[in-house]
């Protein structure tokens, strides 16, 4: 033990004695780029047209399999989203397995097996890993299509679409497909609830059977396998995959990039930050000499952390979370150059200003000798961090056979990055980097972000969420004669029922329903007068996860278990609520300020809006329907725990009749890039609620 010790003693101090001759003061100088030596996986091909990469990594006793279709890119036109439906239906059973008898074997055995429109994966244990293989060839060859499945699929992808409506992002990628590539284009056609209406079982069928086939087929098997035994086992579970008929596809070209740079501006009025893209269309190939120019040139420009557009819009400028730019490549000549980024309403003209200074910037400066130093040092780690995975192999291998690449596209990969120079980054940003024929997507609330836009001097075009060009839209009209906040919030209490009917409701129980990210919540909430409430949240599967109580004079919320008391700021607001309805609260209240500002659009419809501003200074705004006078929209900000305004937006509708009081019956709150909608199942009006149910 001792000889060990000094031993160790030995040997800090020569290192400490190695690093005192080093000069410090003097960079290093980079080492040529690492000898990059690359497996070649095992191949092999049956008769169906079917090819097989194969990658032996006997570290773990797993396999993973990886099948891919390649299909050309098509146009579903008036049946678009058959493909999605399609590939939402593999994978559950199969015409001698059924749905149930699939899926538990496979939970059995601990495997993963998941399916797409022109894809598969699987993956397990060594021992299961022939079973599962089978289990993917049945499935692939023959699916379980049924008229049942086929009508939950496509009411899935209807309500999907109805819970991304309101959805910024979901309609900013929309439209900036859609201008770019063109509605008639593979890259640039959407999905509508009456495409999908159009859909039949036998769409999906024929789809299934033109698309489904082995003759482009790639089948890439990774993990602790014998390639001998692979190939028998293939053959085996494959080999009656009937090759299909081989069908090219006319791919129409995509749209030409504007002349000048320009603005489309598509107005969310629920929006509470805004989306922009600066995008314009490229024709990029991986195969193309300028690529590993474009790589570094993307990485300084939006590509990481330290970019120029990340630096601007985040850390000098506070705009937004984070600012990003990319430039996709495509084998048929179809992709773009994007730069991008989600900022709030009040800094929308100032980050498109900016962003598109920054664009402007790489192609009129060249990079700095140290931005391209740590651009490039950034691909060489990423590139060897990713040898060391077995997968890494078989991908790159694939990729060489799909997008006909040199057999050394990746033995000169570093060699390539490492020879791009200062001149090469200026001259690609210049090629494929936009700031005078761009179009600059914006999506976001146009009665606080257009005024401003306009001042910058770039033309604006109006489009609507599905890429229709219209008309500008009026964000704001005049408040008539007579209305004020009063007069509106009387008409209100008059549609859904009277003042005195309202004031004569004493406890009030709601259940409601919701579904958010695949899981579903229900939600009991009961409220008694004056101010006593309690919100129960459950999870499917989980039970409780939320609880939120005020009993009129403390409080409490609870999630997962952890209870805390209701900071004292809560417990205020709470004790100075008196009554079940907000607008009768709001008439009630000498402490807040209300004033209509406008009437704006909501949903198609005219609504009052109304500003209430309590005595700390923050405010909210309710949006009441001109016509019927019935609440549809709420927003209100408020102070986060750190510091940061956070803005909760809620739309209301289907209102209906209980107890002669009219309630909105489906609450929608937008909730991590979808809007959930709460929808309630059972209203009680009047019945006892004890002291307990507020505990």
């Amino acid at each position: 033990m001792k000889t060990k010790i000094t031993a160790l003693i030995a040997l800090f101090l020569l290192s400490i004695s190695a690093t005192a001759q080093i000069d410090r003061s003097v960079q290093p100088k980079p080492g040529p780029a690492p000898a990059i030596t690359l497996e070649v996986p095992g191949e092999f091909e049956l008769k169906n047209g079917l090819k097989v990469l194969v990658v032996e990594n006997h570290k773990l006793p797993r396999v993973s399999f990886s099948l891919v279709i390649d299909n050309q890119p098509a146009v579903e036109g008036n049946i678009a989203g058959v493909s999605g439906i399609l590939g939402s239906m593999m994978g559950n059973g199969t015409t001698s397995i059924s749905k149930d008898e699939f899926n538990e074997e496979i939970d059995f055995l601990g495997a993963r097996l998941s399916f797409g429109s022109s894809n598969a994966y699987g993956s397990s244990l060594t021992k299961y890993s022939e079973r599962i293989l089978e289990l993917m060839a049945d499935a692939a060859m023959n699916p379980l299509l049924t008229e049942e499945e086929f009508q939950k699929e496509k009411e899935k992808a209807i309500e999907g679409l109805k819970s991304n409506a309101k959805s910024v992002d979901a309609v900013a990628s929309r439209v900036g497909s859609a201008l770019s590539y063109g509605k008639k284009h593979p890259y640039g056609e959407f999905v509508t609830e009456e495409t999908l209406n159009n859909i039949t079982l036998d769409n999906v069928r024929a789809h299934f059977l033109k698309n489904y086939n082995p003759n482009n087929a790639y089948l890439v098997v990774v993990g602790d396998v014998d390639f001998r035994t692979i190939e028998k086992q293939v053959k085996k579970y494959f080999k009656k995959w009937d090759k299909g008929i081989d069908v090219t596809k006319n791919i129409p070209e995509v749209y030409n990039n504007v002349n000048a740079t320009e603005i489309n501006f598509v107005d969310m009025p629920n929006a509470v930050q805004s989306n922009i893209s600066v995008t314009s269309n490229v024709k990029l190939k991986m195969g193309d000499p300028d690529y590993h120019a474009v790589l570094i040139a993307n990485k300084i420009l939006g590509g990481g952390f330290g970019s120029y557009l990340n630096m601007n819009l985040r850390e000098e400028h506070g705009y937004t979370y984070g600012a990003r730019s990319s430039v996709g490549t495509d084998r048929y000549g179809a992709s773009r150059f994007n730069a991008s980024t989600a900022v709030r309403n009040a800094v929308t003209d100032s980050a498109v200003v900016e962003s598109l200074k920054e664009i402007k910037r790489i192609k009129t400066e060249k990079v700095s000798a140290e931005d391209l130093k740590n651009a490039k040092a950034k691909y060489v780690g990423d590139f060897v961090l990713a040898l060391e995975r077995p997968q890494t192999i078989a991908n790159y291998a694939l990729n060489i056979k799909l997008n006909d690449l040199p057999k050394d596209f990746y033995k000169t990969y570093l060699t390539k990055i490492n020879a791009v120079s200062i001149e090469d980054v200026q001259r690609v940003a210049n090629t494929y980097f936009s700031d005078k024929n761009a179009r600059v997507i914006v999506v976001g609330k146009g009665s606080e972000v257009v005024t401003n836009l306009e001042k910058t001097g770039i033309p604006i075009k109006y489009f609507d969420p599905f890429a229709t060009e219209v008309s500008k839209p009026v964000f704001s009209k005049p408040v008539p004669a007579g209305v004020t906040a009063q007069t509106v919030l009387d008409a209100y209490l008059n549609a859904v029922g009277g003042k005195t009917t309202l004031e004569n409701v004493t406890t009030l129980v709601q259940e409601m329903s919701a579904s958010f990210q695949g899981q579903n919540m229900a939600m009991t909430l009961k409220q008694q007068s004056p101010n006593l409430i309690a919100t129960d949240v459950s999870i499917l599967g989980m039970g409780s996860v939320f609880k939120q109580a005020f009993n009129g004079e403390t409080g409490y919320m609870a999630q997962m278990g952890n209870k805390q008391p209701m900071p004292a700021e809560a417990v205020e607001k709470a004790k100075a609520k008196k009554g079940l309805f907000e607008e009768i609260n709001l008439l009630n209240d000498a402490s807040k300020k209300l004033s209509v500002s406008g009437i704006e659009p909501v949903d198609g419809a005219d609504a009052y809006v109304i500003v209430i501003e309590d005595k700390d200074g923050e405010t909210s705004k309710n949006y009441y329907d001109v016509t019927s006078g019935l609440k549809i929209k709420s927003v209100s900000t408020t102070k986060g725990p750190s510091g940061k305004d956070v803005t909760q937006e809620r739309t209301y509708g289907d209102y209906k009749e209980v107890n002669g009081i009219k309630f909105p019956h489906i609450t929608s709150v937008p909730m991590g890039g979808q809007n959930v909608e709460l929808k309630v199942s059972a209203i009680k009006v009047n019945e006892p609620l004890t002291a307990a149910d507020f505990e």
